[in-house]
């Protein structure tokens, strides 16, 4: 096998070399059925013990929070900002939502179209470098719930702690951190994210609520698009991507394996430390984009002192085998993708490489 490249892709993102390797070898005969999982049907016994077992894995691994249900949709986390005003927001609510960058304000964008969006609190006069003070954060008295972005991976910023909403339901985008790190799921009235950064491949958006909040919805919205539909049906109402789902299934096992949250959770936060005090620690050659108390662990964003030495550093990070570093194209500069399945190994290498690039070019 050639050797691994160091993978920093914001997503689709590196995935854990023991999972590949698992899905590897049962790739073929999927339990001796002599089919791949991918070529079952999703009616069948075998596949719907893994279709369960995935959900009931992703929900042990939050501590089994009573009351909630997993859904699996399709769609990605887009389809999402469009579902959750279609499924919650009735005659005379609006959903209220802080404006914390890119994701943030793509939801928002689709709450104004289905119905009506407030703004609850922003950091645009930060230029979304920061995550607004707890304390600003005000829903609209006529609200239906509060939605936030846990992690932006453009701006590299992150929530250190969650907002209290009461009995006015929180809903979250995870999509870039969810199980980076222990949380209440409680707090929540639902979570959304799409798999291909910390959950497995691209194809399948993991979400988990509340059963109250999706046991019934409008039946003037489309039959697919309500939370109700896949409630009911266990999320086989339509063939669901079987094969990203088994995966999904695969990469929670390894995070078990890893010491569940609170082991990964130690591991992101190394990870983090090392690159950001690379970062810190350099004089200025580096700069870290992100406000202090705002830094996210899954993204870490950071520019240099100008674009002609960012573009070869990405050059000459290309030729030793680092792949993903440029930011996005919204915001350019540099930007590594950290996510639970990228080894310490990866992280020593780059700091090693961002120490040498210094040296030679500083």
């Amino acid at each position: 096998m050639s050797k691994r490249a160091y993978n920093f892709n914001a997503g689709p993102a590196a995935l854990p070399l023991e999972v590949l390797e698992r899905a590897q070898a049962e790739f073929v005969d999927f339990r001796e059925t002599g089919m791949s999982i991918m070529e079952m049907s999703h009616r069948g016994a075998v596949y719907e013990s893994v279709h369960n077992e995935a959900q009931e894995r992703l929900l042990s691994l939050l501590g089994n929070p009573t009351g909630y249900k997993v859904l699996f949709i399709q769609g990605g986390a887009t389809t999402q900002f469009a579902m959750l005003p279609l499924n919650f927001l009735s005659e005379g609510k609006v959903g209220s939502y802080v404006m914390t960058g890119s994701w943030a304000d793509k939801a928002f964008k689709e709450a104004k179209i289905a119905g009506g969006a407030h703004v609850a609190a922003t950091s645009e006069d930060k230029k979304f470098l920061a995550i607004p003070e707890l304390g600003s954060i005000k829903p609209a008295d006529n609200a239906a719930y509060l939605h936030i972005t846990s992690n932006e991976t453009i701006e590299g910023t992150q929530y250190q702690e969650f907002p209290d909403t009461g009995s006015l339901p929180l809903i979250a985008d995870m999509s870039s951190d969810i199980l980076s790190r222990s949380f209440d799921v409680s707090k929540f009235g639902l979570i959304y994210a799409g798999a291909q950064k910390n959950l497995g491949p691209s194809g399948v958006t993991v979400v988990l609520a509340k059963e109250e909040l999706i046991a019934e919805s409008p039946s003037n919205i489309p039959t697919i698009l309500r939370y109700s539909t896949h409630y009911k049906n266990n999320s086989l109402y339509n063939t669901p991507p079987s094969y990203s789902i088994y995966m999904v299934n695969q990469v929670l096992k390894w995070i078990e394996e890893q010491g569940g949250l609170a082991g990964i959770e130690v591991k992101n936060r190394d990870k983090a430390g090392l690159l950001y005090n690379t970062i810190d620690g350099s004089g200025g050659f580096y700069r870290g984009v992100a406000e202090q108390g705002s830094r996210s662990i899954m993204n870490v964003t950071f520019r240099m002192q100008s674009e002609e030495l960012e573009k070869k550093f990405i050059k000459a990070s290309e030729q030793e085998g680092f792949v993903g570093l440029k930011g996005h194209r919204s915001v350019g500069g540099l930007r590594a993708s950290i996510y639970n399945a990228v080894p310490y190994e990866s992280i020593k290498a780059l700091t090693d490489f961002m120490n040498h690039f210094q040296k030679t070019q500083g």
